[in-house]
């Protein structure tokens, strides 16, 4: 499915109620409290994935002499004859006549059929929206199957596909996911595009999908399993895709080039190896798009080029600059993430039809700084962390960037980070600049720590004078156009949706109960919260002795006179702040007779 799974052989309950959405040109229906059948943030990740099919089907179906006809595109144009002026008498033709049936270029419309098109696998459809957008939006297809394990999503898939009238393009299909494309391993029988969009990881789809994929094909991968891939579990990230993830700034590029080689890795096993049209971070996932050729000696340039075996450690233990040890993480993909010229020509289609999409303005804006990025350089830096790093305030971007050029190094933007920094200036021109930045804005010194990493990097003097006037072209394209380039929280509580229930238990029904069960489990019951607020009441309050105490009834000790009894107690806990009043300084949550 597409944001979950769901076993086999469920029973549709009765009455259940039903949600219809429209999205794009298709127009779905689902049960109304299973929100795992349609996810609106996954919105961008479709019209996305429609654009890059689109240009695909263009230029394969152009190598065979068939133009395709988007929705929202021009008419094409008549074909032009260049003639030379002896030859334009002789070959004069009156304005409208009919060309021969051998001159009519042969196109390609949505909604039709064509015997030379793409096959497309979706192998995880849920509801079967992204099936039937291709279906209703990207001509050149020759047949989709839109395939789900579950028999519930399947009855699902049937109805829509039907209410959008598309059953002759698109098949449902109850499998799993791996044995249908692993049936579909022949050469004749592969697929020119597969999709996967599943819920958390698509590792165990991938050994199959290299497989089933055709010569030259179109692999679309999508994962939502950011933690994993982020650093914050590095041991399942390496069971899972064969590297290991770091806690770093550059967590989200470092997404993109795991999963790549994690498909390249799958595809050398078959000697097949991977070219990547376009790699994204976006929102709560990342979308790789590649192609996969055959050819044994490009599978044997992959461990030259990209892992080479090395004579010893490539760094010393510990960092030069600010001593501390070094982490070891990878391997990954360090070629280029994107095919710029593809780039380029799915960035042309989308902002000469902006009404093809609801999200192409996010489109042109995130395409705009991938087209933008230093390919040959893997990661970035981010202005928060090298700010941090030495205790000082944070540079502008036009600022930074300004010094790197004047410099003499490259630099450029990162889609997959705000204030990240693309740059091939080495990590002690970038440190210099740092510390001449901190001469800017001093930092005191006898503050930091001997032992520091700040203490250490601001005790050696620049060597490079950094120089921060501010450069034209130190301000990017697609910032001085003000484009979308990343997008803001679309909702409340966004991200992928939980994963599907059996019996078709409505999941939202589902988070509802969990989190009615799990809501103020660290907290203290209400009953244990009066009895602690009844004890601390026999505790004379200290700040009542000297006059101070400015909480009158709502201290949570007693302003009576000092008994006794109170004074052979223990002293009591901290005291519970009320939420509405402003905090105290040191001692104000310390029991009687102590600051």
């Amino acid at each position: 499915m597409e944001n979950g799974t769901e076993p086999c052989g469920e029973e549709r309950p009765p009455e259940v109620q039903e949600t219809t959405v429209t999205e794009g040109a298709a127009k779905i229906v689902f049960p109304s409290a299973n929100e795992v059948f349609y996810n609106p943030v996954q919105e961008f990740n479709r019209d996305l994935t429609c654009a890059v099919i689109t240009e695909f089907a263009r230029i394969q179906l152009g190598a065979k002499g068939i133009q395709i006809k988007v929705p929202g595109e021009k008419d094409l144009q008549k074909v032009i004859v260049d003639l030379s002026e002896q030859e334009e008498d002789k070959a004069e033709v009156k304005e409208g006549a009919n060309l021969a049936p051998g001159d009519q270029p042969r196109t390609a419309a949505v909604r039709d059929i064509c015997e030379e098109g793409l096959r497309v696998l979706e192998g995880l459809a849920a509801s079967g929206l992204r099936s039937i957008r291709f279906a209703l939006e990207v001509p050149g297809l020759r047949s989709v199957v839109a395939n789900d394990a579950s028999a519930r999503a399947v009855d699902l898939m049937h109805r829509n596909v039907q209410l959008n009238d598309v059953a002759h393009l698109v098949q449902p299909s109850q499998a799993d996911a791996r044995m249908l494309m692993y049936q579909h391993q022949k050469a004749s029988e592969r697929f020119d595009v597969i999709d996967l969009d599943p819920y958390g990881s698509p590792a165990p789809f991938l050994d199959a999908a290299v497989q089933a994929v055709s010569e030259g094909g179109l692999l679309c991968v999508t994962c939502t399993d950011m933690a994993v891939l982020a650093g914050n579990s590095g041991e399942t990230c390496y069971s899972k895709y064969g590297a290991m993830a770091l806690k770093s700034r550059a967590c989200h590029e470092m997404a993109l080039r795991i999963v790549l080689h994690s498909l390249d890795l799958h595809a050398n096993c078959y000697q097949r190896f991977v070219v990547p049209l376009l790699s994204i971070s976006a929102d709560f996932y990342v979308r790789i798009f590649v192609r996969v050729f055959t050819g044994q000696a490009k599978v044997k340039a992959s461990a030259r080029v990209k892992f080479s075996a090395a004579c010893g450690p490539p760094v010393a233990p510990e960092c030069e600059h600010c001593g501390q040890r070094h982490q070891l993480g990878g391997p990954m993909w360090a070629e280029p993430l994107h095919d710029l010229d593809f780039v380029g020509r799915v960035l042309e289609a989308v902002s000469a039809n902006p009404g093809r999409f609801h999200t192409a303005e996010r489109i042109r804006g995130v395409l705009s700084v991938v087209a933008e990025e230093l390919l040959d350089v893997p990661l970035y830096y981010t202005l928060d962390q090298l700010s941090s790093a030495i205790h000082c305030s944070t540079p502008r971007l036009l600022q930074l960037r300004s010094a790197l050029l004047h410099a003499g190094f490259r630099v450029s933007l990162s889609h997959a980070c705000k204030n990240a920094v693309k740059t091939d200036a080495p990590s002690s021109a970038l440190w210099d600049i740092m510390r001449c930045w901190e001469k800017e804005c001093p930092v005191k010194r006898e503050r930091l720590s001997e032992t520091s990493p700040a203490f250490r990097i601001l005790s050696v003097e620049p060597r490079l004078q950094a120089n921060f006037t501010i450069r034209d072209d130190a301000n990017p394209s697609s910032r001085q156009r003000g484009l979308k380039r990343f997008q803001a929280n679309p909702e409340a509580n966004w991200g992928p949706r939980p994963r599907a229930r059996p019996r078709g238990k409505a999941a939202g029904e589902a988070v509802e109960e969990r989190r009615k069960l799990l809501q103020n489990k660290r907290k203290e019951p209400d009953e244990d919260l009066a009895q602690r607020a009844a004890h601390l009441k026999t505790f004379p309050c200290k700040r009542f002795k000297e006059g101070t105490c400015q909480r009158g009834e709502q201290c949570c000790y007693s302003h009576s006179p000092l008994t006794p009894k109170a004074t052979a107690e223990a002293t009591p806990t901290d005291c519970p702040e009320a939420p509405d009043q402003n905090p105290l300084g040191p001692g104000a949550a310390a029991g009687p007779g102590e600051d």
